[in-house]
């Protein structure tokens, strides 16, 4: 595995645990709330609204429970009061690797101590801002399961809406665009495609670090600590297992 594991989990959340499915639903109606308080509850009139259902759906998010998160933040609801906002760690991981770590949270204080523990627990230092940011570039991902479309149909799609590149395997086609052409691409391959299983935007590394052995397993546990974590949305590095 290779730096970002967001897209290729989105592909195997289906058969995850129970456990492990209530707090995949948690994260994805936090998202749906977001959205929802910072545009519209209707998803026609809200790209980041709609990317948030696609995701619930890939995931086999129950429709009430989709529509019970839409509710919740509306004037009225049940988390009309609790204001969620972004927050952005930087951390060295082990193995000399970078990281960034996106969260949703209620509480900044909380949520920045628990990823300063659990990156100190498994061999990592959290950063000061922009301490490995600029080895990132920020781009937009969009991802379908194989089943729908041949990698070389991807590959003219994307092409023919302006994206920048497409990586196919049996499991999934991940799109890459710029920032400033994710929403055109987007909706160019929902209109021929249909909806995606995922689309934001996202960091990607510019180059990556091979992590093996000891600091390998010790990167690992650190990932699945966070993302255990409710507050922690998406965990990115520089990292390849692969050596």
């Amino acid at each position: 595995m290779a730096g970002h594991s967001h897209a290729k989990n989105v592909m195997r959340q289906k058969s995850a645990s129970d456990a492990k499915r209530a707090k995949i639903f948690n994260k994805i109606a936090r998202e749906i709330m977001v959205s929802v308080k910072l545009g519209s509850p209707d998803p026609a009139h809200n790209p980041r609204l709609r990317a948030a259902i696609a995701e619930a759906r890939a995931c086999n998010m129950p429709r009430e429970r989709i529509e019970r998160a839409i509710k919740a933040a509306q004037p009225g609801g049940a988390n009309d009061k609790t204001n969620y906002e972004a927050v952005r760690y930087e951390a060295y991981g082990p193995g000399g690797c970078a990281m960034i770590i996106e969260a949703l949270t209620d509480n900044r204080n909380r949520t920045a101590a628990e990823v300063r523990a659990a990156v100190s627990k498994h061999g990592g230092t959290l950063g000061e801002p922009n301490s490995v940011i600029f080895m990132f570039r920020r781009t937009g991902e969009i991802v379908y399961p194989a089943a729908k479309a041949s990698a070389e149909a991807m590959l003219e799609a994307v092409i023919e809406a302006g994206g920048d590149d497409v990586e196919s395997d049996d499991e999934a086609h991940i799109v890459s665009t710029s920032p400033e052409s994710f929403a055109t691409v987007r909706d160019a391959l929902e209109e021929k495609f249909g909806e995606p299983a995922s689309a934001r935007l996202t960091w990607r590394a510019d180059t990556l670090v091979p992590v093996s052995g000891e600091a390998a397993q010790s990167l690992r546990k650190l990932i699945d600590a966070l993302e255990d974590n409710d507050d922690v949305q998406d965990v990115i590095g520089n990292f390849d297992f692969a050596g």
